[in-house]
């Protein structure tokens, strides 16, 4: 079908409309997440409901088409950002019909933002910084959305019930110290529920935080396909593969 293959085309060609596309959606992602976590502290009322709802019908068509266009669908069910997506358009559904905040759910829509093969293969092949950085901008963009997904939940779940805590600047600050570990001590939770959040937040940020540290600090790996086994990923100064030992000819920059 030609309208079939004009979507395979969008999604998976090498085009510059295609790439065009792709950015765009990544600006549709972007965009989405910035109203969700704008709207998270009062909910969505009015005209602000219309357009959550027209968010919903895109986000929707975005995931129809890539179901329909997959090879092994259930294989790109199984995927993070889809399942996310799933997630998204659910509480989008539910929110009207059972009357709650279901804003922790919405911000999960920011896990598309980087976990697209698609979208890192763009940003490789266009953007020399992108390249450079991979490891360190993936894992900042991973510790920002926990963050505010984290946040949303403490802001929804907790802070809701929670006398004079009625700021999501209240929650941004305590999931932040949290997170950290700094514990100041001047916002607290209480209740057992609440004190097991506080530890899965700060065991999970401290992992995303060690991640974004290393991925700073420790030299990144060199990408190139060894042509024997096939692992992508080798030290700077690899000269064998240490998956299979098969000697590398892997492409250095040389002198200015």
């Amino acid at each position: 079908m030609a309208l079939k293959a004009a979507i395979v085309e969008l999604h998976n060609g090498r085009s510059r409309g295609a790439t065009r596309f792709r950015y765009g959606l990544i600006g549709l992602d972007l965009v989405t997440v910035v109203f969700f976590i704008v709207t998270a502290p009062t909910g969505t009322e009015g005209s602000l409901r219309l357009v959550e709802a027209a968010i919903g019908v895109l986000i929707l068509a975005d995931l129809s088409a890539r179901l329909w266009i997959a090879p092994d669908r259930w294989r790109t069910l199984r995927q993070v950002y889809t399942l996310s997506d799933l997630v998204v358009v659910a509480s989008l559904i539910a929110e009207p019909l059972l009357g709650v905040n279901l804003s922790f759910l919405k911000v999960l829509r920011a896990l598309r933002l980087m976990h697209s093969y698609r979208v890192l293969h763009d940003l490789r092949r266009d953007t020399a910084f992108f390249r450079d950085h991979e490891d360190a901008i993936v894992a900042a963009v991973d510790l920002v959305v926990f963050i505010f997904v984290a946040t949303s939940v403490v802001y929804v779940l907790v802070f809701a019930h929670e006398p004079g805590l009625t700021s999501y600047v209240d929650a941004l600050y305590f999931t932040v110290a949290t997170l950290t570990t700094t514990g100041y001590g001047d916002i607290t939770m209480e209740g057992t529920w609440a004190r097991l959040l506080s530890v899965v937040m700060m065991v999970t940020g401290v992992a995303l935080f060690f991640r974004l540290a290393r991925a700073l600090f420790v030299p990144p790996k060199v990408r190139h396909d060894c042509e024997t086994c096939g692992l992508q990923r080798h030290d700077p100064d690899a000269v064998h593969c240490k998956h299979c030992g098969t000697t590398l000819r892997i492409d250095t920059p040389g002198p200015d």
